[in-house]
């Protein structure tokens, strides 16, 4: 259920870019959408290509649609047929009017594999980039999803995100267990095998841990693990609530509500879970604190006016100011990696909806209307939003961009997924 709706349950049960040189101007006023086109990949003897091969093309043309930047499809029956890399002729690809040329040449020997990747611009028939992997079969996807960061560089002068993961909550197993996947889905790990209740994943800063509440041990203690290790470690084990932990953006500290001293309230806390710090003083109930890019504001919930709102204060807990003025019902709150807008989720009409907001309270934007969706959280380049949403039944997980548009469901379908954390670069 809603975070704000478990803890005040919980509190009742104390047992419980614009254009630079050198880039391609992308989204040029009154332009059309450029066309990208992937090969079919090639082996170095043009052998048919193998059934794995063949999700290069659909990896790289998923990512970049994906993106709203490029009208991506793939080819199976090429125009350049049996031609290398470095035989490539652009000819036959400006005749069937393309912008974009990916090609790629693979070869696999046991499970040693090598990927070469060439992105070329058809129009003025010139290679933009080219980039050669080596590592093992189960790299293949991997590889790709670099292979489209790498244009996404070239055409914005920013470099993609499709190689991260979503970290986010699933009840595949029958219980609330914290799992990891690829962006898109692909490669679910579940990673706590607990058999409890398992909340609020959020990745530290360098993408390697993730802090998470857990009710194993009988109460909502919070707790880190890497993400190459199995071992869960207790980071705030205090009486009470110890939930939605968010870390700071050096890596320092944690920002959680703590209701050791009885109500809800904000704290931070050294990331080994020492030297407490209280920040607000209230008699509300006080959740889901989120940092600023900068570390200098912390964004979060409060029921201090009767319902739950977003309001902002300083990092040392000065300064509180109420953030939504609009809606009765406020929560999620995610503050983009760019600092000028917040993503929150707003109750309406049964239930929720994901929003965006200027930082100054301004522009407050509804960026969802199907089922009800919740729980927003940033792709660490602000051109995306994850969020769980029930459009189609049950929970699951969804990317959509920053704007609203191209909403797509990435979770498998295989257990139900919420509460999305997006892991940084």
């Amino acid at each position: 259920m809603k975070t704000f709706l478990l803890c005040l349950a919980l509190l009742l049960i104390p047992t419980l870019l614009p254009a630079q040189p050198g880039y391609i101007e992308v989204i040029a006023p009154g332009s059309r959408q450029l066309k990208l086109v992937v090969d079919s990949p090639r082996s170095p003897d043009a052998s048919p290509v193998s059934a794995s091969a063949k999700e290069i093309g659909d990896v790289i043309a998923f990512d970049m649609n994906i993106s709203g930047i490029v009208a991506a499809e793939t080819r199976e029956q090429s125009p350049s047929g049996r031609l290398s890399l470095a035989e490539t002729d652009l000819l036959p690809w400006v005749n069937a009017g393309y912008d974009l040329l990916v090609r790629s040449e693979y070869s696999i020997r046991g499970d040693e594999l090598t990927v070469e990747f060439r992105l070329f611009d058809v129009p003025n028939r010139k290679m933009m980039t080219a980039k050669r992997y080596l590592g093992k079969t189960k790299d293949l996807r991997r590889f790709a999803h670099t292979f489209a960061d790498e244009i996404m560089l070239v055409m914005t002068g920013e470099k993609g995100c499709f190689t991260t993961h979503i970290a986010f909550v699933t009840t595949r197993s029958g219980n609330k267990e914290i799992a990891i996947m690829d962006w898109d889905g692909h490669n679910f790990m579940q990673l706590t095998r607990n058999g409890s209740i398992n909340l609020n994943p959020d990745f530290s800063p360098n993408g390697r841990e993730i802090i998470f509440t857990s009710y194993k041990r009988g109460n909502a203690d919070l707790f880190k693990r890497s993400l190459s290790s199995t071992v869960e470690l207790p980071v705030s084990s205090r009486s009470g609530l110890n939930i939605t932990g968010a870390w700071s953006p050096d890596g320092s500290k944690i920002a959680l509500s703590l209701s050791k001293d009885g109500n809800a309230e904000i704290y931070t806390i050294a990331k080994d879970g020492s030297n407490p710090v209280r920040l607000t003083i209230n008699q509300a109930i006080e959740v889901s604190p989120v940092w600023s890019p900068n570390g200098s504001q912390i964004a979060f919930v409060s029921d201090r006016l009767g319902k739950p709102q977003i309001f902002v204060m300083n990092a040392d807990g000065g300064n509180v100011r109420r953030l939504t003025t609009n809606g009765a019902y406020n929560v999620n709150p995610r503050w983009s990696p760019k600092g000028d807008k917040i993503a929150y989720a707003r109750m309406q009409g049964g239930g929720f909806q994901i929003y965006t907001i200027n930082v100054d309270g301004s522009n407050d934007t509804q960026l969802t209307t199907s089922g009800s969706s919740e729980n927003p959280a940033w792709s660490p380049d602000g051109r995306f939003l994850a969020f769980s949403s029930r459009r189609e039944g049950s929970d699951e997980i969804y990317v959509m961009r920053s704007d609203g548009s191209g909403q797509t469901r990435v979770s498998q379908g295989k257990g139900r997924g919420t509460q999305p954390s997006w892991q940084p670069r």
